[in-house]
Formats: structure tokens, sequence, C-alpha cells
């Protein structure tokens, strides 16, 4: 066996081992105390009606998906062009900066029945929260990582009498990717809690419904058990979007930056 066979093992097998040893208790604890499904499922009854009940709590899997990812492409190119306009324009970074800071602390559920009010389009009102959410940690990281250079390399690209262009183009981004991939890691969760939180807000039925109206109605109908359910499937798509942003660093930074080497030691 290898050592980057043992260095996976050695990462997977720990929380693979603690989660094993979770879901063991719970059940036992449910079996032992006759808790109804009502109050609290065990997890052999989650998994039965997750299998029973696949196909319509895919569907609404895809319709929170959808809007999710609709969200974070908005949010990455809408708050990477502010960030490079931050940069090139410091009146600007503090005129609307602190308008960024408004939206980030002001909490979704707020604003999220206005939104809905004034905008028709249930879809589209879903897809402006979860951006409003979304957009800050890629504006505020990029807005780091862009004015994060190195004073040498500044240096010599001064030197060689580079253009505006050109510091941006080989300095500035560079620079800032790993900073940029650090706010995506968090912005993608972002985008999906901002999607499940407006679905909440906005309550909608109907055939494009996502994964809170199916919580909500599990909760009115106490089908406990389709409720955890549609909750596990939440759970797994914000861990799979997370790992696919640390994929995508992984593959922009390969081995030229102290970070991805450093995670690969």
């Amino acid at each position: 066996m290898t050592s980057a066979v043992r260095k996976k093992l050695a990462d997977i097998l720990p929380p693979l081992a603690v989660g094993l040893f979770v879901i063991i208790a719970w059940e036992a604890c449910c079996r032992v105390f006759a808790i109804p499904s009502y109050l609290f499922p065990a997890p052999s009854q989650i998994a039965t009606t997750f299998v029973a009940d696949a196909p319509a709590l895919m569907r609404a899997l895809w319709v929170t998906l959808h809007v999710t990812l609709i969200a974070l492409a908005l949010a990455i190119v809408i708050g990477a062009a502010i960030a490079f306009l931050f940069v090139q324009s410091p009146i600007i970074e503090r005129s609307l900066f602190p308008y960024a800071i408004i939206l980030q602390v002001t909490p979704i559920v707020a604003i999220a029945p206005l939104i809905i009010i004034l905008v028709k389009n249930t879809q589209l009102a879903l897809v402006i929260c979860a951006t409003i959410i979304a957009i800050f940690p890629v504006i505020s990281n990029t807005t780091v990582g862009l004015r994060s250079v190195d004073k040498g390399h500044q240096d010599l690209f001064t030197i060689n009498r580079s253009t505006r262009l050109q510091r941006l183009l080989y300095l500035r981004i560079p620079s800032a990717l790993p900073f940029f991939f650090a706010g995506l890691r968090v912005s993608s969760g972002l985008a999906l809690i901002g999607a499940v939180v407006a679905e909440f807000v906005a309550g909608t039925g109907g055939r494009n419904t996502g994964l809170a109206y199916e919580i909500l109605q599990a909760g009115f109908q106490l089908e406990i058990p389709r409720m955890f359910a549609a909750l596990f499937l939440i759970t797994i798509a914000g861990i799979v979007l997370f790992m696919l942003m640390v994929g995508l660093s992984k593959l922009a930074l390969g081995s030229w930056h102290d970070s991805a080497v450093e995670s690969e030691a």
C-alpha cells in the first residue's frame, strides 16, 4: 500500500467510523426506547421512506439545485466583476462596499418576502434571494486576493514596464485565485442555504417544488421520516457542492500554489 493510499484512508476512515457509530447509536436508541417515528424516526425508517419516495424527492432536489446553481453562477460572475471594479477604482469601493456588507448582514428571511412580492416570477425571486446570500464571499475574497500581490513581483513588473492589463492578467489574477476559490467554497453552501430559505418563505406548491416545500408538507402531515429524508438530501447536496469546489480549486491551482502543495503533502 502506497503512502498516498494510506493518507487517503487516514482522511476518509475516521469520519466514516464516527458517522457509522452515530447511526448505530441512533438506531439502537430509537429501538430500545420505542420512540415513535412521528417524534424522531430511526435511520432504518428514514432509509425506507427515502427509497419509497425517491422519485418525488429527487425531482424536488433538482428544483432546489437548479436555483442553487443559477444563483452560484450569478454570484461568481457579478461578485468577481464587482471585485475587479473595486480594485480598479478605490472611490467606487468606498462608495459601494458598505452596501455589500449591509446585504450580507441583513437576514434573508427579512427581505425574501419583499423580493417575492415585488418579483412576480417565483423562480426568479428564489434565484435573487440565493444570489444575495452567496455573493458577498466572492466579492470580499476576490477583492482581498487582487490586492494581495507580492511587492517584489510588483517591482519586477514595474521594471519591465508592464501595462495595466498585463499586471491584471499575469500578476493580480493568479495571486487572487486561491482567495477566489476559498470564497467559492463558502458561496456554494450559502447558495444552497439561500435557495432552501427562499423556498420556505415562498411556500410554493404545484409540480415545480423544491426540497423546502417537501419538508413543509411532511411537517404538516407528520411524515417525519420523509422530512428527515429531504434534510438528508439537502445535506448530501451541500457536501457534494463543497467537494466540487475543492476539486475545481485543486484543478486550477495545481501544484504551483503553496496551498495546493501543502494539501497534498
